[in-house]
């Protein structure tokens, strides 16, 4: 038990007392590791590993699916007991900027900033994923000669799903293997590091702090951080949901003072196992302080689950978006997923509107009903909804013309394959509604849309797969994708739902391989005249706002010489969009997840 317990001072857990990481090993992972597959490395391979690599590797790389049963302290547990004391290689010295000094403009100051910035999820508190032409600094001819710059590798990860922030030409981005980055954001050199507990999904959010900034984020293990921008020195932390499978990976929003923490869950993915309690989890939004963390309210999406026979319910309906902040009203915006067991819930798949003080809700919109999901439905004898819950934000747009009038709309798309406009001064009021895509557990609308005022843009995922079948025990796919079905980006008149154009999707996946997709699950970026859309398939496209021509093209899904010296690959891109800022485009590449290419790489395109 040494390596456990020299795990646990490294990670502050107390929790490894009672979980034995060698009885984990026997039970989970000595089927495959102790086999004679030479594509399995055997125990006398990973005691050669650091432990906290390991960690890595079943919080989110290429174990994740394994371990997603597993709770902390067993995947704590068995890390530790597996592999050494050595800490992680840190990165050379020629990774870094030969002047790491982080610097802002307007020091001191609380006006806006001078120069572009891309803060957050979204530029805006509306989530409308839109940068002005200022801002964005790049035009349709210049798309068109969009070139790459640099890429940066994340050292051990096959996922790179973090979407970059970007404040005076500093880029901070988190990472699968639970490493924060301070980038020179023109030449991708590193000018500090910060170690999270774990994986870092969440885009970070920069709140003025006298002459720096606090850097707020969420981890995938229920962490939220502070750091001063500066330095990287933590400011505070704070478990925001004591459940074993909270998660974080909504982008946090900032109103006066209050950041804004969207919680969502593991659990939903620890339900496989016939044996799980399936299910306790409760979606919802913590308020907090932004200058010490202390909690202000705490508003959950379901009531306290009582156990029924075997399972508990009623559970889920997580909150896996960046909040909307409608200063106006005074209120704020979360889109919620599934429950996980019986019974539902009337706020499960649906647009609930929060009293920003007080987290009070004032109305709730509910778009599927009945709709219960987990990864173990059968396992645990639940009859399965559709899982057509919400995973992106809701943006909020003003429009005012002849036709519409001069009024507020919510915009919202599920994944069920509709995108929806609410009426937010009639409690959420349907305005009208229109179907793009199928709908299906991975399918419609998935990660985000963007709006220019005129229209809202969506991607449709609609992601497909056909089963594998293997006798290769080092084969953990079960299934691939299907090459030739899902995708398509849409525009859609804001005013009345009507279709403007649809660009069908590109089917560039070659013949035999793997985890490929024309899919187009990640989010959507817009900036005057181009619509910035990713693809399964690898390829980062460019589109004209008019008629949904492509202006530009780049398959990310190939090797890389790095900024930092690691070994770079691109593949699958889902999750996050583009980022656009300073007449830069960043870009993430490589996800594992859904059966999509690995691949670790942050890739910055510019015209200069």
């Amino acid at each position: 038990m040494i390596r456990v317990y020299f795990l646990a001072a490294i990670l502050g857990a107390s929790v490894f007392a009672a979980v034995s990481g060698e009885e984990v090993f026997k039970q989970r992972c000595a089927g495959c590791h102790e086999a004679n597959n030479p594509r399995i490395p055997r125990v006398e391979a990973l005691h050669r590993i650091p432990a906290a690599r390991i960690l890595q590797t079943l919080n989110w790389g290429v174990m994740g699916n394994v371990a997603y049963t597993m709770t902390i302290a067993e995947r704590e547990a068995v890390a530790g007991y597996l592999g050494t004391h050595d800490p992680l290689v840190a990165p050379p010295p020629t990774a870094f900027c030969a002047d790491r000094a982080v610097r802002f403009a307007n020091a001191g100051e609380t006006k806006a900033p001078s120069q572009p910035q891309w803060n957050g999820w979204s530029p805006s508190a509306t989530n409308a994923r839109y940068q002005s032409a200022q801002n964005a600094g790049l035009t349709i001819d210049g798309v068109q000669h969009l070139k790459l710059k640099w890429a940066f590798a994340y050292d051990g990860d096959t996922t790179a799903f973090a979407q970059p922030t970007i404040v005076d030409g500093n880029l901070f981005a988190g990472s699968a293997g639970g490493v924060i980055h301070a980038l020179d954001a023109k030449t991708g050199c590193i000018r500090w590091t910060y170690p999270a507990k774990g994986p870092v999904r969440s885009s970070i959010l920069a709140v003025r702090r006298g002459n720096s900034y606090s850097l707020l984020f969420g981890d995938q293990l229920g962490w939220f951080y502070s750091l001063d921008a500066v330095t990287g020195k933590e400011l505070w932390k704070k478990k925001v949901d004591e459940h074993d499978a909270a998660r974080l990976t909504g982008s946090p929003v900032e109103y006066e003072g209050t950041v804004f923490v969207p919680v969502a869950s593991w659990e939903e993915n620890r339900a496989i196992s016939a044996d799980y309690q399936c299910c306790t989890f409760r979606g919802g939004v913590a308020a907090l302080r932004v200058r010490d963390g202390a909690l202000e309210w705490r508003t959950y999406t379901v009531d306290v689950p009582k156990q029924n026979g075997k399972l508990w319910g009623p559970s889920g309906a997580p909150v896996w978006s960046a909040p909307t902040i409608d200063a106006a009203r005074g209120l704020l915006y979360v889109t919620t997923g599934d429950n996980y067991s019986p019974p539902a819930t009337a706020t499960s798949d649906a647009v609930i509107a929060l009293d920003l003080k007080t987290g009070k809700i004032a109305w709730s919109r509910q778009f599927s009903m009945g709709d219960i999901f987990s990864g173990g439905c059968s396992a645990q004898g639940i009859e399965c909804g559709p899982d057509f819950d919400f995973g992106s934000s809701a943006i909020l747009v003003h429009i005012g013309n002849a036709q519409a009038g001069n009024r507020d709309l919510l915009l919202a798309g599920q994944k069920s394959g509709v995108v929806y406009a609410l009426d937010p001064a009639r409690k959420g009021e349907i305005l009208w509604q229109i179907r793009i895509g199928k709908g299906s557990t991975n399918g419609g609308i998935q990660w985000g849309m963007a709006a220019d005022g005129q229209n809202v843009y969506a991607a449709v995922s609609d992601l497909a797969r056909a089963p594998v079948k293997s006798n290769d025990p080092a084969n953990l796919r079960t299934s691939n994708l299907d090459p030739n079905v899902g995708g398509g980006l849409f525009a859609i008149r804001i005013a009345d739902g009507i279709k403007m154009w649809n660009a069908e999707p590109e089917h560039t996946c070659p013949e035999n391989r793997a985890g490929c997709s024309p899919a187009q699950p990640a989010a959507v970026t817009a900036t005057p005249g181009i619509i910035f859309s990713g693809s399964v398939d690898g390829h980062m496209r460019a589109y004209s706002s008019e008629d949904g021509t492509i202006l530009w093209d780049f398959d990310t899904a190939r090797e890389y010489s790095t900024v930092n010296g690691v070994k770079g690959r691109g593949g699958s891109i889902d999750g996050p969009g583009a980022v656009v800022v300073g007449g830069m485009v960043y870009v993430n590449s490589g996800y594992s997840r859904q059966n999509g290419t690995p691949g670790n790489v942050l890739l910055a395109f510019g015209t200069d």
